[in-house]
């Protein structure tokens, strides 16, 4: 993509925004002291992939709103069709960065199905914010949950009912695996597993090709409307703040660009941080999302689950304890150790890795902390963590705190060792 190209890409996509209402970039911004001098971007063009999903909200916003001029930069978004073609992308060089599901980039770094790929985790983009749907048919023979679900099953011969995810090491198949196993359902033998990519989800639903699926919304909340399923966990159910999708790059993209990645973080963290200002902020970013250039449906679709007004489409509403979120003063972004680790022992779990990792080698050469600190100094007040590792409690009462992985990862008793 030549220079002439990057812009007008840019100028179409401004005007898509500005044609929703409400989404005009900041104006007055003065170009921060990082972006001057020898610490200026190497890259003044910053091409970032994103799937259409909510969570792609941070990088829109930094875009739309103006926030990467005011570091130096232009970022260019690019919707992609699937993971596995940001995957794809992101190798190859065609993309600088992108939205993506943290265990993707894990998968990749140790090059599970694929050769491996050194890879770099900017920044976590969100908490929160996924849910498992299933069939109106599933409904209908009373199932509400995974231990109904189990009993159905348990009549039924092997993969008789199949279910979808996004990607082989994405996060929704870990959320997908870690729920049907609290009810004693082994994702490989019990039933069938696809991957299906986040926009192709209701249609395959609606058609019948699967039973149930888990993914990000907005189409958990559009499989409601169009009334063929309902919501049977959400995400945070699992594991409640838990980290979803990562800011993700090539390693060698980072050492050659360093200043470049900085200005990058920083301009997503401060649209991240705008987004979750007020009610307005993320209603303002729903009806963005919900135009053709970015998720290309109705705003209704986004707006509920977004400020966390919960409807299960089986009768029951709440307003959420942990809604997605994007920044609770720079918390959400940090790329914290643990977090990486935890995909890793599933990894283990599920036989993805047939030998113990070194865990904690492994998420320190992913997971960039040092961009994080200088992006967070250059946004300002923002306290970074003091500790690398955090400490969780997941649906079934299992405490993870990236202490032991191994023995965490050892300690289930439904599992897929030496597959």
């Amino acid at each position: 993509m030549d220079d002439r190209t990057v812009l007008l890409t840019r100028r179409r996509f401004l005007q898509a925004s500005a044609a929703i209402g409400g989404a005009s970039l900041i104006s007055g911004l003065m170009p921060s002291v990082w972006a001057a001098g020898s610490d200026a971007p190497e890259m003044t063009t910053v091409r970032v992939g994103f799937i259409p999903l909510t969570d792609c909200a941070p990088l829109v916003i930094a875009a739309l709103k103006g926030f990467d001029k005011k570091y130096g930069i232009t970022l260019v978004p690019s919707k992609e069709a699937s993971w596995a073609a940001v995957r794809d992308k992101l190798v190859s060089g065609e993309l600088d960065a992108a939205h993506v599901l943290y265990g993707l980039l894990y998968g990749l770094e140790l090059g599970i199905a694929s050769k491996p790929q050194a890879m770099a985790n900017l920044m976590t983009l969100n908490q929160n914010g996924q849910a498992i749907t299933l069939s109106a048919a599933l409904q209908e023979q009373g199932i509400a949950d995974a231990p109904s679900l189990k009993k159905l099953i348990a009549g039924q011969a092997p993969g008789t009912y199949t279910f979808a995810h996004t990607f082989p090491t994405g996060t929704h198949a870990m959320w997908l695996y870690y729920w049907l196993a609290s009810a004693d359902i082994n994702p490989f033998t019990d039933i069938r597993t696809v991957v299906v990519p986040p926009p192709q989800m209701v249609m395959n639903m609606r058609i019948g090709n699967m039973s149930g699926f888990c993914v990000g919304e907005p189409w958990n909340a559009r499989a409601i409307n169009d009334r063929i399923g309902f919501t049977a966990a959400t995400s945070q159910t699992i594991w409640p703040d838990h980290p979803e999708k990562v800011l993700g790059t090539r390693r060698e993209w980072v050492e050659k660009h360093p200043h470049t990645a900085r200005a990058l973080v920083s301009a997503v963290l401060e649209a991240s941080r705008w987004i979750d200002a007020s009610e307005a902020n993320k209603r303002e970013t729903a009806q963005i999302l919900a135009g053709r250039a970015w998720l290309n449906t109705k705003a209704q679709y986004l707006t509920g689950r977004m400020l966390g007004e919960y409807d299960n489409g089986a009768g029951h509403r709440w307003q959420d304890a942990h809604p997605i979120q994007f920044f609770r003063d720079g918390e959400v972004s940090f790329p914290w150790h643990s977090d990486g680790m935890w995909f890793l022992t599933q990894f283990r779990r599920w036989g993805l890795l047939k030998q113990a990792p070194d865990y904690e080698d492994i998420a320190a050469r992913v997971n960039r902390i040092d961009i994080w600190r200088d992006a967070a100094t250059a946004v300002g007040g923002i306290t970074p963590p003091a500790q690398l590792l955090r400490t969780s409690t997941l649906m079934d009462g299992t405490v993870w705190d990236g202490r032991d992985p191994e023995a965490y990862a050892n300690r289930f008793t439904l599992h897929r060792k030496g597959a």
